[in-house]
């Protein structure tokens, strides 16, 4: 099996970096067809928001324990098997008709997902040390972020000039030429093999859980997510159910939402240095402005604009935020590299399964006042955690990363 070298890790790098975004377009590309999928499988609104929330419980419960078998077998062949394997569960969902088996379909895809992803973020901290360890990991979500902004704008594309089943054709020609270019030109990273045994596994585990800063981190990660998640199942029934725009213009929306996520981002990484809880508490405090903004005038001004700029804000927040942590959280336990990253984004996406399809089933969201009302509630969860990393001590001392 070829091994990755000091020679060939620049372009398994640029190739790990390609295949990032692969999560997040297998979760958005589809969400301008929201309304078309449930016209033509037959089901209601709720059905097809659950293909997002299935995909969402999968991948995160995945990465629970996909971490350590990547870490004990290998990164490489199990990224090169889940590759080919979605790819055929995305040929299945093009010609599923009822709605049970595009379910069925999505759940197997959030633990291949997990798989391609797991592999492919260990790669990062397998290959580089120190500050280009650093950089590269705050890198991942910011590429990956690429995925929320390009994916519903070709999806909305798609479904107008080609129907939904568009979206799963993109899916698994993507899966398809990743997996040939990840056959000819990658390889293995994993240096040392961790331990499989379940006691051992179970010990790193409670080990890192039993930190505060890691355990409210991924609560927190997992909560100003679902802000977005929220937003992506709500913005196609508001824009074309509600405002009467097509799908396109659904999926501009998205881009909008997925820029400003991006530019949160960036800017994250260009306030690197700064004082990481100011961060996070200032963060979380224009959040909560925003959102309390947003509500009040949804009683005066009922319009997509108004709506979207609010969004806009908040999504650039949320992206912030997000990236500060999770940059945190992913350097935190460099000798559990997969397990911890597992961990991570398998808690994370957990939290924002069953916090996004709580709140949207309970607020009915299909307008700026109930969209509003979620971002509201999700800001105020999330200061009650920054207070709690507060008075626990764990940021007693500046910390910057």
């Amino acid at each position: 099996m070829r091994i990755i070298t000091e020679e060939n890790r620049g372009i398994a790098s640029l190739l790990a970096f390609m295949l990032i975004p692969i999560s997040g377009f297998a979760m958005d590309v589809y969400i301008p067809s929201f309304p078309r999928m449930a016209a033509d499988l037959g089901a209601d609104e709720s059905a097809i928001r659950l293909t997002m929330t299935v995909y969402l419980i999968s991948y995160g419960l995945s990465q629970l324990f996909a971490g350590s078998l990547i870490d004990h077998f290998g990164r490489y062949r199990f990224g090169l098997v889940s590759l080919f394997l979605f790819m055929i569960t995305n040929l299945v969902i093009i010609h599923s008709s009822t709605i049970g088996l595009v379910l069925v379909m999505r759940a197997v895809q959030g633990l291949l997902i997990s798989l391609i992803m797991m592999s492919k973020r260990s790669l990062f901290v397998d290959l580089y040390e120190g500050a280009k360890r650093q950089h590269y990991t705050s890198l991942l979500s910011i590429v990956w972020s690429s995925a929320p902004i390009i994916a519903p704008f070709l999806g909305g594309y798609f479904e107008a000039h080609f129907g939904w089943r568009a979206n799963f054709w993109f899916l698994a020609g993507y899966a398809a030429i990743m997996f040939l270019l990840e056959l000819v030109f990658s390889g293995e990273t994993l240096k040392v093999r961790g331990p499989l045994q379940p006691k051992l596994v179970l010990n790193a585990y409670s080990f890192m859980l039993t930190k505060k800063d890691f355990t409210l981190g991924i609560v927190m990660l997992g909560l100003s997510y679902a802000m977005v998640i929220i937003f992506n199942m709500a913005i196609p029934f508001i824009m074309e159910n509600r405002f009467h725009f097509t799908a396109v213009e659904t999926g501009y929306a998205a881009l909008a939402s997925g820029l400003a996520m991006l530019f949160g981002g960036i800017t994250s990484r260009v306030l690197l240095k700064k004082d990481f809880f100011r961060k996070l508490l200032m963060a979380v405090l224009l959040l909560f402005i925003t959102a309390f903004i947003m509500m009040l005038s949804s009683g005066m001004q009922n319009h997509i604009l108004v709506m979207m700029a609010f969004v806009i804000l908040l999504h650039f927040l949320q992206g912030f935020l997000y990236n500060v942590y999770f940059t945190y959280l992913l350097t935190r336990f460099p000798q559990y590299a997969g397990m911890s990253g597992g961990i991570t984004s398998g808690g994370a996406y957990l939290v924002t399964s069953v916090a996004s399809y709580a709140i949207a089933g309970f607020l009915s969201i299909d307008d700026q006042q109930t969209l509003s009302a979620s971002y509201l509630i999700l800001s105020l969860l999330l200061g009650g955690i920054v207070m709690l990393l507060k008075f626990s001590g764990v940021f007693r001392q500046p910390a910057a990363i």
